[in-house]
């Protein structure tokens, strides 16, 4: 029996994205991802033109006319949606918060993969996998992955990026379209954005998978308004300090190193030649996810 409270907010989201889904993602979900290679697909008798390399012998033999193997492309796909549950998520001063808006994501790929009748699996990940929904297919379990997504409570507060990453390549045995959902912001020594462990794991994972990273950050984790004296508390490591929003060193250094980590994100993604969607709190995620599918159609049709 699914809740009442949880039935609305399905209702809600099917309302805010039954538009993207059918309008836009079911026309160019598939146009946009490779299926897993090639599966047989018949047997039929040579014809003038056929590569000689596709012949059956044993058919040919045994029917004593030339016969080849005839392949298709497998169109159905495996998709995993990793979404980090980390505190610093759980974060937003304008519209929602960032958990809302990846919950909502996750949802609409979800739709759109089990419209078009292929897998989807889920990993909820920290600094530590919470939770791993195995890949199936069916409303009912897109349901359970929207539950999931939407009420699931994390044991931990930090981010470790490389962790899920690699949980992906042991629990996937085959290629999947896998979307890594995250404000790509860690305090874990040693993983911090642009360290090698984490661009190997980006590396290897995008090469295993087609990997799409998109990223959710708050207009405030770049600009802080000049309040005054105020605390700030480190979501993930719960650490507190107290800083003078009015100083101007205050502010430059913030800036600074909030557009830093912007930019080391963009270059490390682009670096390791992984797709990258960037939405913000502020504004609608409806035109960044369709500008993504758009111009990937039109580079997967440009070869």
């Amino acid at each position: 029996m699914i809740p009442k409270e949880l039935l609305k907010k399905i209702r809600q989201i099917e309302i805010t994205t039954s538009r993207i889904v059918t309008d836009v993602f079911a026309g160019q979900y598939h146009s946009v991802f490779k299926g897993q290679g090639i599966e047989f697909d018949e047997v039929r008798e040579y014809q003038i033109g056929d590569d000689i390399r596709s012949i059956d012998w044993n058919v040919t033999a045994r029917t004593g006319k030339p016969h080849v193997k005839k392949f298709v492309e497998e169109r159905e796909l495996t998709v995993m949606i990793l979404v980090d549950t980390s505190s610093s998520c759980k974060f937003g001063t304008v519209n929602q918060l960032k958990s809302t808006i990846a919950a909502e994501i996750a949802a609409i790929l979800a739709s759109a993969a089990i419209k078009n009748n292929d897998k989807v699996g889920v990993i909820l990940f920290s600094d530590k996998i919470e939770k791993f929904i195995p890949p199936r297919k069916g409303l009912k379990h897109v349901l359970r992955v929207i539950r999931e997504i939407l009420y699931f409570k994390p044991e931990s507060n930090g981010t470790d990026l490389v962790m899920a990453l690699d949980y992906l390549n042991k629990v996937t045995t085959r290629k999947t379209v896998s979307f890594l959902i995250s404000d790509f912001i860690e305090e874990k020594e040693g993983h911090q954005i642009g360290k090698l462990g984490l661009k190997q794991a980006l590396a290897i994972s995008n090469k295993k998978h087609d990997l799409v990273a998109i990223t959710i950050n708050d207009p405030k984790e770049t600009a802080i308004p000049q309040i005054g004296l105020v605390s700030f508390k480190d979501a993930e490591t719960g650490n507190t300090i107290m800083v003078d929003t009015n100083s101007k060193y205050f502010q430059d250094m913030f800036g600074k190193r909030a557009a830093e980590s912007v930019s080391n994100t963009k270059t490390l993604l682009k670096l390791t030649k992984i797709d990258h969607i960037h939405i913000f709190t502020n504004v609608s995620y409806e035109d960044p996810l369709i500008k993504f599918f758009r111009l990937r159609k039109r580079r997967y049709r440009n070869g």
